[in-house]
């Protein structure tokens, strides 16, 4: 059962309004022991009280005090107590090794056209690429986050490849691992102070999502293939997919990235409590 003994980790935080125009936080917690799920609100008087630092994923906390509902799953809570601090993610010189890994995995590209065009969009964006998170809590959710999965799928690509996939354009398909994801870049925004993740709603006024993010630089820029990799590695529509895999006939090198990407999901390093 949980109390204000239990000691919790963050799994999520979210501010939003209410309809009475103020601000109402959302935390997600993980009992520590057993992993059972608390919902808590915290009302805006408790959110003006407390450091924000206090919401960053992979946090343990205690809860000082609240109100739990009669089933003991959510919790109004009014104070917090911080018990050990996760870390934000990669430390400086952890970022710079990543992303110097990353041009290294560029340069894995042979055509000179793509490579440049893929080596043109990580040097104009070093600067987001070297802090962005891979997701706000699904896997690799902390800073520089993004860069870890997206060398992982170079790793698994290459190693496919190697054993299965002989006949692939090996040029395509790191292109393709590289810039599955670069809309991430843009679609979320996190506070290397904190390490809070949030998605940024500016890139949403715009786009419906990186993967057609992703897809659409490819395709103007006429590399059709790669595009339509990055266009089905969510496998599925309703996951945010724009080609979905359940179609017939779809070229099988369409199913590589996805499951290179799915592969580094579920076995890399899923949050910032693990590093």
């Amino acid at each position: 059962m949980f109390s204000t003994e239990n000691i919790y980790e963050v799994v999520t935080f979210s501010v939003g309004d209410t309809k009475a125009g103020t601000k109402m936080g959302k935390l997600q917690l993980k009992e520590k022991n057993t992993g059972e799920v608390l919902n808590c609100i915290l009302w805006e008087e408790a959110l003006n009280r407390m450091d924000s630092k206090l919401f960053r994923c992979g946090n343990e906390l205690r809860i000082v005090s609240g109100s739990f509902n009669e089933k003991y799953n959510n919790c109004l809570v009014q104070a917090l107590e911080l018990i050990k601090e996760a870390k934000t993610g990669l430390d400086d010189k952890e970022r710079e090794q990543e992303y110097k890994t990353l041009l290294d995995n560029i340069n894995k590209i042979k055509d000179e056209k793509l490579r440049s065009f893929v080596s043109k969009i990580y040097e104009e964006n070093k600067e987001k690429i070297l802090i962005s998170p891979a997701a706000k809590l699904m896997h690799h959710n902390y800073i520089g986050g993004l860069m870890v999965h997206i060398n992982e799928c170079v790793k698994y690509a290459e190693a496919l490849m190697g054993i299965f996939f002989q006949r692939v354009n090996h040029d395509e398909v790191y292109a393709a691992c590289l810039l599955h994801d670069i809309g991430k870049i843009f679609e979320y925004k996190v506070d290397v102070e904190s390490g809070l993740i949030d998605y940024d709603e500016e890139f949403r006024k715009d786009w419906i999502s990186h993967s057609q993010y992703g897809f659409s630089i490819c395709m103007n820029a006429g590399f059709k293939r790669v595009a339509k990799m990055i266009a089905a590695h969510h496998a599925r529509t309703d996951w945010g997919a724009i080609v979905d895999l359940n179609e017939k006939d779809l070229e099988p090198i369409l199913y590589l990235v996805h499951h290179i990407d799915d592969l580094s999901a579920k076995f890399g390093k899923i949050n910032v409590a693990m590093l």
